[in-house]
């Protein structure tokens, strides 16, 4: 019969593959890199210039869902504990393309939607830039509905809420007085896969913060060794009443 002879196909005869032949999804493969290169800066970022009292910790197994908390301290939000989360759209980092918002925690606020939880980011960004606007830019705003002194014609996720503050401030007051004790009362319920996790304090933690109030009251003054030795001798007495 011979010996058979081996031909390499031909283009024409071979299979593309979509994903790995096409010149159009290679360009769109990489600007979707870009795109997740760009979270990972503003990420980066976020870090050193979150505002105040606000903390934000990427989720573990997705790139662009974050778990955050606001602690508020002053204003009539004050001692409030809000948890929330923060998903960006595939598309994030093109134009007007929004990161989305919503509060874990109950927020009783003109600007939050009262049964999703959501932070209406569009009203105060008809447009989103992603030369202007960032992460740091939504977090600012997110906290600075919790210290507004009133609410204008904008403020529409909650309606109820923006007319009780024009037409009742003290009945307003009441309602958000017990918007921060919920928080409060919640601040332990985790939401699943959160990685900004609360805890209550173990009987350690309780004796090492006792130790640090009584021998180190002086911030400025206190030592890397202060701190070991507190550390240690909170751990002798844990043991001792164990």
């Amino acid at each position: 019969l011979g010996t058979p002879v081996v031909t390499m196909p031909t283009p024409r005869r071979t299979p593309r593959s979509p994903g790995m032949r096409s010149p159009n999804a290679s360009e769109a493969a990489r600007e979707q890199a870009l795109r997740d290169y760009k979270v990972t800066i503003e990420y980066k970022h976020l870090k050193q210039h979150a505002p105040g009292g606000v903390y934000v910790v990427p989720s573990l197994d997705n790139l662009r869902h974050f778990h955050g908390v606001i602690f508020v301290r002053r204003g009539p939000f004050t001692n409030g504990v809000f948890k929330f989360q923060i998903k960006l759209p595939e598309q994030y980092n093109d134009n007007n393309t929004w990161p989305k918002i919503t509060f874990s925690s109950y927020v009783y606020n003109p600007h939050v939607d009262a049964e999703t939880g959501e932070l209406d980011i569009k009203s105060a960004y008809p447009t989103w830039d992603p030369h202007r606007h960032y992460l740091v830019t939504v977090l600012t705003y997110l906290k600075k509905i919790f210290y507004m002194k009133g609410f204008g014609k904008e403020a529409i996720s909650n309606i109820n809420a923006r007319n009780l503050s024009r037409n009742d401030p003290a009945a307003f007051r009441k309602k958000v007085e017990s918007c921060v004790r919920e928080s409060q009362r919640s601040v332990y319920i985790n939401d699943p896969g959160c990685t900004a996790k609360f805890t209550e304090d173990e009987l350690s933690h309780e004796i090492l913060r006792d130790l640090m109030t009584k021998k180190l009251r002086d911030p400025i003054t206190v030592t890397k060794v202060q701190i070991l030795d507190c550390i240690k001798e909170a751990k002798n007495a844990t043991k001792n009443i164990a």
